[in-house]
């Protein structure tokens, strides 16, 4: 069995000899046939799901809350996880979204001065399984060369698998009912298809009073009392929720304003007639640098997502706006006329750099001008 995990057999070997007898010993069987054996740690059940790699040295609170993530096994490519335990809050929803976790080491102590509880606790307080032991870098270098695997995390071998509905993942991860935040500046309709909190909090800090509605609600009854439209992050294929980017074309027709961010930046980019594509591994990190086509300059970005836009799809109106320095994929479009425009990449970060977090304030001053040029 241990011929599979892509260990050496001295690596092998040294996994086998430092796992406690008392400790349960289980692994991810990859969609290929390849295994890798470690130990668990966390909740112990069985998880089935699609297995993506994040390359952040720092962010596991937050990475695990995303919405975008829902469904999927998590792999960390930094070798130390769990050092600085769980904060009280810092969430970016309201529980973990992860269908498993995997590390190459965990730590069992922590320190830091917002720390409540470990993550291992954490884990098993929300039934989430994860996988310690194995060589996480070997790993995501075999997702890089084949792509994207599904996988499964298994204690036993009898014991029933669980899984999530991917073409249910963005009704499950959003909010279930309509949220109101108040502030003095202008309302932003902020429709959730598993939003992260860092993108509400990024409005309401410069002012913006907050109309937030899950997207599968009829949102469209409300647009006369909104001056501007976020579309955020969430989980799954964007065609998935082609409905909701039909549904979009509305605030085209009333010139509303709209932002677009990551899975919005997708689905704005359907309702603008363009397609989109599921990438080889996708883009997780805090690191991916970015072109504003438009200026020349760059910025270092948080990503994740596992789909891109096709900028050849897009029509005479609309035009690219920023481009990944990595692979030259689309990372922004905007409209060529109206204040319509969306990025791949998260202004937010959280975790991660906001070199680019001046985009919601640029945002904010169109829904302004745009307020101001209808009262004249």
């Amino acid at each position: 069995m241990l011929a599979k995990t892509g260990f050496s057999s001295v690596e092998a070997a040294r996994v086998q000899q430092s796992e406690p007898s008392s400790v349960l010993e289980t692994k991810l069987v990859l969609s290929d046939g390849t295994e890798y054996i470690g130990r668990f740690f966390g909740a112990q059940k069985n998880v089935r799901g699609e297995v993506v790699f994040n390359t952040g040295l720092t962010g596991y609170v937050e990475s695990l809350t995303d919405p975008s993530y829902r469904g999927q096994i998590l792999v960390l490519t930094y070798p130390l996880q769990g050092n600085y335990g769980v904060p009280r809050d810092r969430f970016e929803s309201k529980k973990i979204q992860v269908q498993g976790l995997i590390v190459s080491r965990y730590s069992q102590s922590h320190s830091h001065y917002e720390a409540v509880r470990s993550l291992s606790e954490w884990l098993q307080s929300e039934g989430v399984p994860a996988l310690e032991g194995i060589d996480t870098r070997q790993l995501t270098k075999r997702l890089r060369e084949h792509g994207t695997l599904e996988g499964a995390l298994r204690a036993g071998d009898h014991e029933p698998v669980e899984g999530v509905d991917m073409s249910q993942a963005a009704k499950d991860a959003a909010w279930p009912e309509m949220i109101r935040y108040e502030g003095k500046g202008p309302v932003i309709l902020v429709i959730d298809a598993g939003i992260k909190e860092s993108i509400i909090r990024s409005l309401t800090r410069r002012g913006a009073s907050v109309l937030r509605v899950p997207f599968y609600r009829p949102w469209e009854s409300i647009l006369q009392d909104v001056q501007g439209i976020v579309i955020g992050n969430g989980p799954g294929d964007p065609s998935d929720l082609k409905d909701l980017a039909d549904r979009l074309r509305l605030a085209f027709e009333r010139k509303i304003p709209v932002f677009g961010i990551c899975l919005g930046h997708q689905l704005l980019s359907l309702a603008a007639g363009a397609k989109t594509y599921k990438l080889k591994y996708g883009h997780r990190s805090q690191n991916q640098p970015v072109k504003d086509l438009t200026t020349g300059r760059c910025y270092i970005t948080s990503q994740n997502h596992g789909y891109a836009v096709d900028p050849a799809s897009l029509s005479q109106d609309w035009e690219p706006w920023f481009v990944n320095l990595n692979d030259r994929t689309n990372e922004g479009i905007r409209h060529r006329s109206f204040p319509f425009y969306s990025v791949q990449f998260h202004p937010e970060a959280a975790p991660g750099p906001r070199d680019t977090a001046f985009l919601f304030d640029a945002f904010l001053d169109t829904v302004r001008e745009t307020r101001q040029a209808l009262l004249v």
